[in-house]
């Protein structure tokens, strides 16, 4: 007889203290979907099931790990933050929910010796109760967390008849071999490893097939183009173990896709200091690690590679304009302008009135005005009609922004 369930404890739903075996987000479901319909819980019902539903589309597969994130959860499922807490405490008193980790305010970004805050995030693990093993006839070795399923396969259901269908031509009696095998890695990775076969019919070639591969001189290049050399690749390999170690949200990418995203940047000889705060800084503006986890960490990276490539092309194309463009003092309009002060100030006569701003001077403004952002934003703050008027929405945009920025390290330094 299956033991009676009992609504497990505060103090039982720990993983260090709780009864029930870990497991992963598939058979956790499973389980989870039977104790709500065995009605082992007076309150459980279809929110129950909803939530975990969320919760389990959103766990690692390999530790049944999974943030909790209340009100991103209340948000999806279409119900109040207080029903969400509710709820996710039938499925710990169902024993289907155990605390890997308390969410606190302690802040997890100073620990990491990074600047900024962010409180530490509650954790949860996919537990699935005895209950649902003594009613599924599961043997378990061991207790708790640790616990395990020992699977009896002697008595699986025996092979299907299909003698009718005729014999199978094999090549000799006792020739059978184990099934084939194929390793596949994912599309994005850089190296696909294909199948090989153990199969003892597999036709023999009488001659080595001719080496058809084109050789060619052409080198790889990384993502932003630059060819791959081995310093390079090398460099990479430990920035990617770097930003491993210190960007938690960055673990879901294998360490070779984040060692070719890395590529570049052991090609421009960064420092892990340089790259940590890189993948930081990336996470940080899509909020990585705080309002989502990326599936593809690596694809984040590399767009902001690409973003940074872009900006400073763009930097580079500002200052050849910088480096070409006329001063005010030496341009027509600066010539005359000075020319009729100087016969103002020599007969005495009125000074003439500020000419009219001209799209040459809201040019020149825009064009110097990149270096000195920090005017820009003192004008914008005193004028900002004016300001815009003279420097343009983007610029303005991006001189705010900057100083802004400033303020924000300055508070928290």
């Amino acid at each position: 007889m299956p033991p009676a369930h009992r609504p497990v404890a505060p103090a039982e739903q720990e993983i260090a203290t709780t009864a029930s075996r870990r497991s992963g987000p598939r058979k956790w479901l499973k389980a989870v979907r039977w104790l709500i319909g065995a009605g082992l819980h007076p309150k459980a019902n279809q929110t129950t099931q909803a939530i975990a539903d969320d919760l389990a589309a959103r766990m690692d597969y390999d530790t049944g790990h999974v943030l909790y994130r209340m009100h991103e959860t209340a948000a999806r499922v279409d119900i109040d933050v207080s029903n969400v807490k509710r709820h996710v405490k039938y499925l710990r008193e169902l024993g289907a929910l155990a605390w890997v980790q308390h969410g606190t305010r302690t802040n997890s970004r100073r620990a990491q010796g990074l600047d900024g805050w962010a409180g530490t995030a509650t954790i949860y693990a996919a537990v699935i109760p005895a209950v649902f093993d003594h009613a599924m006839g599961h043997r378990i070795i061991g207790t708790g967390y640790e616990a395990r399923i020992v699977v009896d396969l002697r008595d699986r259901p025996n092979p299907v008849d299909n003698r009718s269908e005729g014999p199978v031509d094999n090549s000799a009696k006792g020739s059978c071999a184990p099934p084939s095998l194929t390793v596949v890695k994912e599309e994005s990775q850089v190296q696909i490893v294909g199948g090989f076969t153990t199969t003892a019919t597999r036709q023999r070639k009488t001659s080595p097939a001719p080496n058809t591969r084109k050789s060619s001189s052409k080198r790889r290049a990384t993502i932003l183009g630059a060819a791959v050399t081995a310093a390079g690749m090398q460099l990479g390999d430990k920035l990617a173990r770097a930003i491993g170690r210190r960007v938690s949200w960055a673990r879901r990418a294998s360490h070779d896709q984040l060692r070719w995203v890395c590529a570049d940047m052991g090609e421009q000889q960064w420092t892990e200091d340089q790259a940590v705060r890189f993948a930081v800084e990336a996470g940080f503006k899509h909020r990585a690690g705080f309002a989502w986890e990326p599936a593809r960490p690596h694809r984040l990276i590399a767009a902001e590679l690409r973003a940074l490539q872009e900006q400073q092309q763009a930097d580079r194309q500002m200052q050849d304009d910088l480096a070409q463009a006329v001063s005010w003092e030496e341009s027509t309009a600066g010539r005359a302008a000075a020319a009729r002060a100087s016969l103002a100030a020599l007969f005495g006569a009125p000074a003439e009135p500020e000419p009219e701003r001209t799209a040459e001077d809201r040019k020149r403004a825009e064009l110097y005005g990149w270096d000195q952002w920090e005017e820009v934003a003192a004008h914008y703050a005193d004028e900002p009609d004016d300001a815009l008027d003279l420097y343009g929405e983007r610029l303005c945009t991006y001189a705010v922004g900057k100083a802004a920025r400033r303020e924000w390290q300055e508070a928290w330094a």
